[in-house]
């Protein structure tokens, strides 16, 4: 698929990814991983040119699989009316509680080559599990995901102003599209 060759190249370009810039990103301090998994709505993001043929309804379920690890579904809808589909994995780095994961959309057989692994941070998350902010160390990717498809105007203020403390550039946000 289309669509897993461009989360290869995420993975990669997250590897390579530039310096950042003043403070270390800071995480959420804890993430209960089972109360994470389901669907999650992508409600805005920086551009990225993996996502650049998405155009709108941007999903994201999590599945706590068997051996620990989580497989990942990404969809989004492309300008043709079809859904693409991205079938990947992610795993917790250090403790059971730990917000720092790593996912890929590369072939199971890469995945003892660390190019082929992203980090995936929780930076800010919801008490209830009903939003979150997910980034990686050098911010240049950041995803804001809801467990609905649209968020409460003040609650997505709030945590725009709660990302902008944390040294990330929220007008580069692109809303997403979700189709009634």
């Amino acid at each position: 698929m289309h669509i897993q060759r461009l989360f290869f190249a995420l993975a990669l370009a997250w590897t390579c990814g530039a310096a950042q810039a003043g403070e270390p990103l800071t995480t959420v301090p804890v993430l209960d991983v089972p109360r994470y998994m389901g669907t999650w709505y992508e409600i805005a993001k920086f551009p990225n040119w993996f996502q650049r043929k998405c155009v709108g309804n941007t999903r994201a379920n999590y599945a706590l699989q068997a051996d620990g690890k989580v497989q990942v579904t990404n969809r989004c809808k492309r300008e043709s009316g079809e859904m693409d589909e991205a079938i990947g994995a992610a795993r917790q780095i250090g403790p059971a509680n730990s917000p720092k994961l790593q996912v890929r959309f590369a072939p199971a057989w890469l995945s003892l080559l660390p190019a082929v692994w992203g980090d995936y941070w929780v930076v800010e998350l919801d008490d209830h599990y009903q939003w979150v902010a997910v980034s990686e160390p050098g911010r240049q990717y950041l995803w804001i995901l809801s467990r609905t498809p649209r968020m409460e105007p003040a609650i997505y203020t709030e945590l725009l102003a709660r990302l902008v403390r944390k040294g990330l550039e929220v007008q580069k946000l692109e809303p997403t599209r979700q189709d009634d």
